[in-house]
């Protein structure tokens, strides 16, 4: 749910709105009865959900040799040669 405030309101008391998005609120800006912004924490933005462990459990198998060199072909076609 989103709380709708007035540019006077916010004028009035911005740490305390400020402090409500901090805590999570969403606040629509509203001018002459009209929405015209929307002041909304960021923290969501820049957080990725975790993923959960496991996820592509038994989905694949690391092969034995992994960690092993390249095979010279192979090399040579990431070089460039």
């Amino acid at each position: 749910m989103h709380a709708a405030i007035t540019v006077e309101d916010l004028k009035h008391d911005l740490p305390a709105f400020l402090r409500r998005v901090e805590a999570g609120e969403a606040l629509v800006l509203m001018k002459e009865g009209k929405p015209m912004a929307e002041i909304k924490p960021v923290a969501s933005m820049f957080t990725a959900p975790l993923r959960p462990y496991g996820l592509c459990a038994s989905e694949f198998v690391v092969p034995d040799d992994f960690d092993e060199p390249l095979p010279e072909n192979v090399l040579a076609e990431f070089e460039g040669r």
